[in-house]
């Protein structure tokens, strides 16, 4: 971060802190351990608009009350801007959308994915864990720690307005140019203010860590990674550097393409251990864990990790650094050769 910006404290929930002209920034509590989510308020004609929600809990709920009856007293939310399904960032949209009669705006597939969530159970499968080397009882713990989606949304209203990429978006009296990426979601919503030099980025780019990029089970042979990697190299040609960048977690930060860059190189870093890992012998997906993660994980976490682990596999499987097989008991096995 260059020292010609200067970052308030994060806002404890309930609070409200001006991060730059026209943009409030609030923090909400997570039950995890990525600890809290921003949420942002762009000054908008008639009040605000949200860009994202926080999880659709008792807590978050009350957080917004707390605001409501505070700093933002006699305020009121314009729209919804949500950068994609995950229930941090899309959970009290139900709820937000109708205490204010305003509408949603959402990318298509982000929308589809809490429609498909809301009504369909969708449940890991012990096989794909199982025939890549996870332990029956592991893996059995780690499909059926289950999503609990249902308990962290209030729904979504039944008509919205689809961000596209490429799109002009006009919210108060600036213009935000929408981008959208893959990877941590399919198609994540970023909105870029050329004029002010503000980019809500959401969890595709975060300050000190990278998203979680993951193989879910319902589309084994994914390239997840590949998607991130091309989005990166978007908002680098797409985005002028010098910048504030306003993502999801962690702090706001300048200096955006040297992040880019080292997201890139932090996953470069992360091939290079797989591929150091299977030039001697074969190895299973679980046998790599690891490798990239050196930690005690609970079954929640080792679900994050072992998509993580998935995904470079995959990625370097893509571009024919890897080579995946299947050994005499049927479990996947991957090698250099």
């Amino acid at each position: 971060m260059t020292a010609s910006k200067t970052i308030p404290d994060a806002p404890q929930p309930g609070e409200v802190r001006a991060i730059a002209p026209g943009v409030l920034w609030l923090r909400f509590a997570l039950p995890f351990l990525l600890n809290h989510v921003n949420i942002y308020l762009i000054e908008d004609d008639g009040g605000w608009a949200a860009f994202d929600t926080g999880l659709g809990t008792d807590d978050t709920r009350a957080a917004w009350e707390a605001a409501f009856a505070g700093p933002l007293h006699g305020q009121k939310l314009t729209r919804v801007i949500c950068s994609h399904f995950h229930p941090d960032h899309v959970g009290l949209v139900g709820w937000l959308t109708e205490r204010f009669g305003c509408p949603l705006w959402m990318p298509r597939t982000e929308f589809l994915m809490v429609r498909v969530l809301e009504n369909a159970v969708v449940a890991a499968n012990p096989r794909f864990y199982s025939m890549r080397g996870l332990d029956t009882a592991a893996g059995g713990q780690v499909a059926g720690d289950g999503h609990g989606y249902l308990r962290l949304v209030t729904g979504l209203p039944l008509h919205y307005h689809r961000l596209v990429a490429g799109q002009t978006l006009r919210v108060g009296g600036r213009d935000f140019t929408v981008h959208t990426g893959g990877g941590h979601a399919p198609e994540q919503a970023m909105l870029h203010c050329p004029a002010d030099g503000l980019l809500f980025s959401a969890d595709q780019v975060l300050a000190r860590i990278s998203p979680n990029i993951s193989v879910q089970s319902m589309e084994p042979d994914a390239n997840p990674l590949g998607e991130y990697l091309a989005s990166l190299e978007h908002l680098e040609g797409a985005i002028p550097d010098g910048g504030l960048v306003l993502p999801g977690h962690q702090t706001p930060f300048e200096g955006l393409h040297a992040r880019l860059r080292e997201l890139s190189e932090h996953h470069a870093t992360r091939c290079a251990l797989i591929a150091e890992a299977c030039r001697a012998d074969p190895r299973t997906a679980a046998q790599l864990l690891p490798v990239l993660f050196k930690r005690e994980m609970d079954p929640h976490q080792t679900g994050f990790a072992f998509g993580e682990v998935l995904a470079h596999v995959n990625y370097m499987r893509a571009r024919g650094e890897l080579h995946q097989f299947q050994d005499s008991d049927g479990v996947l096995k991957i090698s250099t050769r």
